[in-house]
């Protein structure tokens, strides 16, 4: 009788504290990726081999309310370690959506838009290897420089028109002098059989002496099995004025196998000799649905001279970095 009982004061609550509530849609997913790379380079610090993890889990909910609006939100926990103490399930994406016929709105800690919108001749490559021996300040792809963090911040979206896409994002600080802030579009048309895609982006972070800003302009062709996109970006900031453009090719074999290279160069004009290049070669392997094996290879050159004032902390190399990636996705 009292187990009776308390299942039916339980499933009474439970009518209570869903009665003035919608149910909402809940969707679990997740993925995770194990590294193999390995860097011949001409600074011996950076030379040798290592094992990487990077894991995330998305819990995603959605309701639809009476008046039509679209409501979400969505949390991406980070499955391995995030902090320079080792501390693991750390939050990295938190936000509110609101969308309906005007838009979407995204309240929250999410990339801004303009890293939505950026299109990078590198987004055909699957597994892009990152180098760590160049300045901070010198661009290693063609992607927007800025506006690329998860801090809080107040995004906007339009709805589509036709093929065209676009919004906005805001940032604040308390001090108010670092407030950042975003735009971008893509623009979808069909031409003569094929899709081409234009994109831009641009942002702004504020500061003191002189706003950090940063552009990225693309095209993307997609005929087929085969996509090209051919991409540019500049950052300017104090003492940076740096241009970088880059090209990528993929191609989808009949057996789902997909083929990619790819290059890129940037250069600083306000530091006289420092230059980034790189480029290479990729294959993605679906091993079985939800797992795939990807193969990286590429060679790198970073120069610096001594007129400038990246010498004082950073060194020019020039190596190959390669990699062995399995990729699941749940």
């Amino acid at each position: 009788m009292r187990k009776l009982l308390l299942s039916s004061t339980a499933l009474a609550t439970a009518a209570v504290l869903t009665a003035g509530s919608a149910l909402a849609d809940v969707s679990i997913s997740g993925s995770t990726e194990w590294e193999y790379y390995s860097r011949s380079s001409n600074t011996t610090a950076l030379d040798g081999t290592k094992f990487t993890n990077d894991s995330a889990i998305n819990f995603a909910f959605t309701n639809k309310t009476d008046s039509g609006l679209t409501i979400g939100y969505n949390v991406v926990l980070e499955g391995d370690a995030t902090t320079a103490g080792g501390a693991n399930n750390m939050i990295d994406e938190s936000y509110m959506t609101i969308g309906g016929g005007f838009g979407t709105i995204v309240l929250g800690s999410q990339d801004g838009v303009s890293e939505k919108y950026a299109i990078e001749a590198q987004d055909l490559i699957a597994e892009e290897n990152t180098s760590s021996h160049a300045s901070a300040s010198i661009s290693t792809d063609t992607d927007v420089a800025l506006d690329q963090n998860d801090s809080n911040k107040f995004s906007y979206h339009l709805p589509a028109m036709g093929g065209f896409t676009g919004g906005f994002s805001y940032l604040t600080t308390t001090a108010g002098t670092a407030d950042a802030s975003s735009m971008g579009f893509n623009y979808t048309m069909e031409a003569a059989g094929n899709t081409v895609t234009l994109g831009g982006s641009s942002a702004t972070t504020e500061a003191t002496t002189k706003d950090s800003d940063s552009q990225n302009l693309a095209v993307k062709v997609e005929s087929g099995n085969l996509k090209f996109i051919l991409s540019q970006s500049k950052v300017e900031a104090v003492d940076e004025d740096v241009s970088a453009t880059g090209a990528a090719v993929s191609y989808t074999l009949a057996n789902g196998v997909v083929l990619g290279a790819y290059t890129m160069k940037s250069e600083d004009d306000l530091d006289v000799g420092e230059e980034y290049s790189k480029s290479g070669v990729e294959v993605q392997y679906t091993i079985a649905a939800g797992l795939t094996a990807v193969i990286n290879v590429d060679d790198y050159d970073y120069k610096i001279t001594a007129a400038n004032h990246e010498s004082a902390d950073t060194v020019a190399d020039k190596g190959t970095m390669s990699s062995l990636t399995i990729k699941a996705a749940f």
